[in-house]
C-alpha cells in the first residue's frame, strides 16, 4: 500500500513527522519527470517563488485553515505549495 504525499502532510504535528515530510517530498521529485505534470514549478527558484506567494496570499495559511499552534504543519504545507502553487 503506497502512502499518499498529502496524507503525510496531514500527519505533520512535530519535528520527526515534518522531516518524513520533507523526505517523502524529495523522494516524489526525484520519481518526477522534468516535464512532470505533478510539479508545478521544475526549479528551485519557481519553488521558492510560489511557496512564498502562497504564503503571502494565504497569511502562511491562516485563511485556508492551517492552524497557527502547528508551525511543523505550516511549514510543511509551505513546501508542498512550492510544487503545486502557480
Amino acid at each position: 500500500m503506497t502512502v499518499e504525499l498529502h496524507d503525510i502532510l496531514d500527519q505533520v504535528n512535530d519535528d520527526q513527522t515534518f522531516l518524513r515530510f520533507a523526505r517523502a517530498l524529495m523522494a516524489d521529485r526525484a520519481g518526477a519527470s522534468s516535464d512532470s505534470m505533478d510539479w508545478e514549478n521544475n526549479t528551485i527558484e519557481g519553488f521558492l517563488e510560489n511557496a512564498i506567494a502562497w504564503a503571502e496570499d494565504t497569511d502562511f495559511g491562516i485563511r485556508q485553515g492551517l492552524e497557527q499552534s502547528n508551525p511543523w504543519q505550516q511549514f510543511a504545507v509551505f513546501l508542498y505549495c512550492g510544487k503545486i502553487y502557480e
